[in-house]
């Protein structure tokens, strides 16, 4: 890389010309300003002669303006050398991109060459000023008496020199915060889109572990980082400070060494004007950017290490971000089955979302036997998701008891499917890989069998971004068929399904040996399947078979009489389904 930079700076000398006799001006103007300021005392206002005190006086003045002139300038010249070594960065980089398929190429050409030009052109600036105004300095220094560059000269090496050293052990942290910072990025980038993935496979801790190692990672490159800054600190002290400090203890032996009250303070105008300003811009200009310089240009001029690209995802939901699908525990076999025979227990349940909020369920008793088939219906906010979500452990009531012999799986109404193979997909809640013969028949008992063949087989990549909701739908059936836990819970979890189909699903899940299944229903020939009927509907919640609601629950009967409504146009009835979050309208389905 100094190669290339030799050979472009040798390629453009002119233009190095110009920017060197423009920079002239700006070191002129600073000889002249502790010069001028040095005569006009000597020569002029100690020596009682104010007229050429003021003459100085106004020769400073002018130096000033040349100065600024000659700066304005030096804006343009820098111009004519960066931007072609932007144009360059950005050749370099499309070529890369084009010939190699870098994926890198597009954050190179549109965020790392524009660092690049933008820190380049701070560290000529910075670099020519200091030059410049340090030679004007040190000969205006010597000018007036030479025995000031004793007193001067030393520390301002000494903090040049300190601060030189910590250069390449800058770029070196700058560099290792740089990478740790970006691992950190694609970790969490990785992490966030595929957090259902991470959630439905029980690897929150493992991706906490590893998400932790990498921020711990960047805190240390971070403090080491930090620990190099301070260098910056003290070589600022050494060369911008301490001549002044110096200057004012030498003093009188300065000038009992001949050196001239005008020139001592034409000295300390040269230190605390011209170098303490040059040097602090020199350091912490050159220090940030020639350090992010420096790793930018390694990172855009040197071949990437193979597979350093872009980090994608190994995962990917549908477009409408479905839910997941939760087994309680994830893979343990169910303990045995109750000795009274009793899936479900409830007690006394309370549920209000906020501690001010109206409970959903106040004092909610229900027992459910071994083997049951339930049907939850009632109007949309009456509480029937809240009461799934309680059985399968996402939400903690604040009073009462509830207790579930046996695991829970849970399908919501946004079917989840993650990015892999169908297998894959299906089992999700058991500890192991499922024989393809007990795949295929949970398929075939949940109506997956069609999109399994149309798939081509139970070990076909699965994208969920190509799928139906319904088709999502039949996988999340069939992965909580295959389910080891005996009570299955089907939160609208077949809205998206056509009445056979729905019937099928259900039926296969009632027919689990030692199963209980708890349906929320959406259509009245869901809820005549079940052997029980919950209807929730507040403090008139009401449990029953369907002929028994009929005759005792009149919300069930509109309830009954509104899913039996045929429809008045060829456009299919509008289901009202359970909302998910308060305050949102209810989806609908059917």
């Amino acid at each position: 890389m100094r190669s290339r930079a030799r050979r472009f700076l040798r390629a453009r000398w002119r233009v190095l010309l110009r920017l060197g006799l423009w920079s002239v001006l700006e070191a002129g103007q600073t000889f002249l300003v502790g010069y001028a300021l040095a005569r006009a005392l000597d020569a002029g206002f100690l020596a009682g002669n104010a007229r050429a005190g003021l003459l100085w006086l106004g020769a400073a003045g002018l130096a000033v303006c040349a100065g600024a002139y000659g700066t304005g300038r030096v804006y343009g010249v820098v111009a004519a050398l960066v931007e072609p070594a932007r144009d360059r960065l950005v050749t370099a980089v499309v070529a890369r991109g084009v010939r190699e398929a870098d994926p890198g190429a597009l954050s190179g050409l549109t965020q790392q060459v524009e660092i690049a030009r933008d820190t380049l052109a701070g560290v000529v600036m910075v670099s020519r000023s200091f030059l410049f105004t340090a030679a004007g300095a040190l000969i205006g220094l010597f000018s007036l008496a030479p025995l000031l560059l004793t007193v001067v000269l030393p520390p301002l090496l000494a903090g040049v020199a300190l601060f030189a050293a910590t250069l390449g052990p800058l770029a070196r942290r700058q560099e290792a915060f740089l990478d740790a910072d970006e691992a950190l990025a694609q970790a969490l980038g990785a992490a966030c889109s595929g957090l259902r993935d991470i959630t439905a496979a029980g690897a929150e801790e493992c991706l906490a572990g590893a998400v932790g190692e990498r921020t711990t990672a960047e805190l240390r490159a971070a403090r080491a980082l930090a620990h190099w800054s301070v260098a910056r600190v003290a070589a600022l002290v050494a060369g911008g400070e301490l001549p002044a400090v110096l200057l004012l203890l030498t003093a009188p032996w300065l000038l009992d060494h001949g050196v001239t009250p005008g020139a001592l303070v034409g000295a300390l105008a040269y230190v605390t004007q011209s170098l303490l300003p040059a040097l602090n811009n020199l350091v912490h200009g050159l220090g940030t950017s020639g350090s992010r310089l420096t790793v930018v240009l390694r990172r855009l001029m040197v071949q990437r290490l193979e597979g350093r690209g872009a980090v994608t995802s190994g995962s990917a939901v549908g477009r409408d971000q479905p839910q997941r699908t939760r087994t309680r525990p994830a893979t343990a076999l169910p303990p045995p089955p109750d000795a009274t025979g009793t899936a479900l227990s409830l007690s006394s349940l309370t549920f209000a979302y906020g501690p001010a909020g109206e409970p959903v369920l106040n004092d909610f008793d229900l027992t459910l036997p071994t083997g049951a088939h339930l049907a939850v219906v009632g109007p949309s906010g009456t509480g029937k998701s809240t009461l799934t979500a309680l059985i399968a452990g996402q939400l903690t009531p604040q009073h009462g008891t509830l207790r579930v012999h046996g695991a829970t799986v849970l399908v919501p109404q946004e079917a989840y499917v993650h990015t892999g193979t169908l297998a894959e997909n299906l089992a999700l809640h058991r500890p192991g890989p499922v024989p393809d013969p007990e795949l295929l028949a949970a398929a075939d008992a949940v109506g997956l069998t069609p999109l399994l063949t149309r798939l081509g087989g139970p070990h076909a990549p699965v994208e969920p971004g190509e799928l139906s909701a319904g088709e999502r739908q039949l996988i999340a059936l069939a992965r909580a068929h295959l389910s080891p836990a005996p009570l299955a819970l089907l939160d609208e979890a077949t809205c998206h399904l056509d009445p056979e189909a729905e019937a099928r699903a259900e039926r296969a899940f009632a027919a689990r040996p030692g199963g209980t299944l708890i349906v929320v229903a959406h259509r009245i020939s869901s809820a005549r399947r079940a052997g029980l009927i919950l209807v929730m509907d507040g403090a008139r919640t009401a449990c029953g078979t369907h002929d028994e609601l009929l005759r005792t629950s009149p919300l069930y009967r509109d309830l009954a009489g509104h899913w039996a409504m045929p429809p008045l146009t060829p456009t299919p009835p509008r289901v009202i389904c359970e909302s998910r979050r308060s305050g949102s309208a209810p989806p609908s389905c059917g």
